[in-house]
C-alpha cells in the first residue's frame, strides 16, 4: 500500500477527513483514511489537535508498517530560510538538521528491540522523489531540488537570531516534525520521498515579523502537492 502523511494545510483537505479509521498500534493510537487506494495519515490527529512536540511518531509510522505500506510521500509546511524555497513554491527535500529534543524517534531503543545504528547517508528515496519531481514538472508546476530542513522543537517558533545561526548551519527552510518523521520511516523501511512547502519566510528575514500566506492560498498549494503526490503513488509517471 502507498501513504500520504501530511500536516498543516494538507489535514484541511475534504478528500480526507471522511471515513477516518482509529488503529491502535503497541506504542499507542492513530487516525488514517484511505482514499481512492492511497492511505492518508494526518500526523497532528484529526482536526490538527496535536502540537508537533506531542506527536506520537512511533504510534503513527507502526500503523503505517501495520498496514502494510511501502511507500510514502511525506508533506511538510516550512518557513523559508534561504530563496531556494521561498513563500507559496514547494519543493524535494534532500537532506535534513534535527535539533528536536525529549521525542521518541527511535525504534531501537533496546526496550523492545536491538540496539541499532541505521545509515542516514541517503535520508530519502531518490527513485520516489524522482517521480514525484517528473510528474510535478510534467503537471506544469515548478519545484525547487535539494533543499535542507532543519527540524526544531517546537511548538513556539524561532528567534531570528537562531534562523540566521540554521542558516549558517546550511538550512534552508525551517519546520518542526520531519527529522523525527523520517528517521522512524527510515527504520521501518520505508521509502519516503519528503515534499516541503513554504508558507512564510521564517524570523527575521521579513520586514512585517512571521506573516503567513493567506489559508486560501495554502489550501490551493496543499491540494496541488496532493494530487501529484496521488498521481505518483498510483505509478502514473509520465
Amino acid at each position: 500500500m502507498k501513504a500520504i502523511i501530511g500536516g498543516t494545510g494538507i489535514d484541511k483537505d475534504p478528500r480526507f477527513l471522511e471515513n477516518m479509521e482509529r488503529l491502535v498500534t503497541k506504542y499507542g493510537e492513530t487516525y488514517y483514511s484511505v482514499v481512492d487506494d492511497i492511505l492518508y495519515l494526518p500526523r497532528h490527529r484529526p482536526g490538527h489537535s496535536v502540537p508537533p512536540h506531542m506527536i506520537n511518531y512511533k504510534a503513527n509510522v507502526q500503523a503505517l508498517i501495520d498496514l502494510g505500506v511501502d511507500e510514502v510521500i511525506s508533506i511538510y509546511a516550512v518557513g523559508s530560510i534561504t530563496r531556494r524555497l521561498s513563500p507559496g513554491r514547494f519543493g524535494l527535500v534532500r537532506d535534513f538538521i534535527d535539533l528536536a529534543y525529549s521525542r521518541e524517534n527511535t525504534f531501537f531503543d533496546g526496550s523492545t528491540r536491538e540496539v541499532r545504528h541505521t545509515p542516514f547517508v541517503v535520508p530519502f528515496d531518490r527513485m520516489l522523489g524522482a517521480r514525484f519531481a517528473r510528474n510535478a514538472i510534467n503537471s506544469g508546476n515548478s519545484l525547487a531540488l535539494d533543499c535542507v530542513y532543519i527540524t526544531t522543537n517546537g511548538p513556539r517558533l524561532e528567534t531570528p537570531a537562531e534562523i540566521m545561526a540554521y542558516r549558517n548551519m546550511g538550512a534552508d527552510v525551517v519546520g518542526m516534525t520531519l527529522g523525527t518523521e523520517a528517521a522512524l520511516l527510515k527504520e521501518a523501511g520505508i521509502k519516503n520521498a519528503a515534499v516541503a512547502y513554504s508558507i512564510n519566510w521564517a524570523a527575521g528575514l521579513d520586514a512585517e515579523g512571521v506573516s503567513f500566506l493567506e489559508d486560501e492560498s495554502i489550501e490551493r498549494l496543499a491540494r496541488t502537492i496532493i494530487d501529484i503526490a496521488q498521481k505518483t503513488l498510483c505509478g502514473n509517471n509520465a
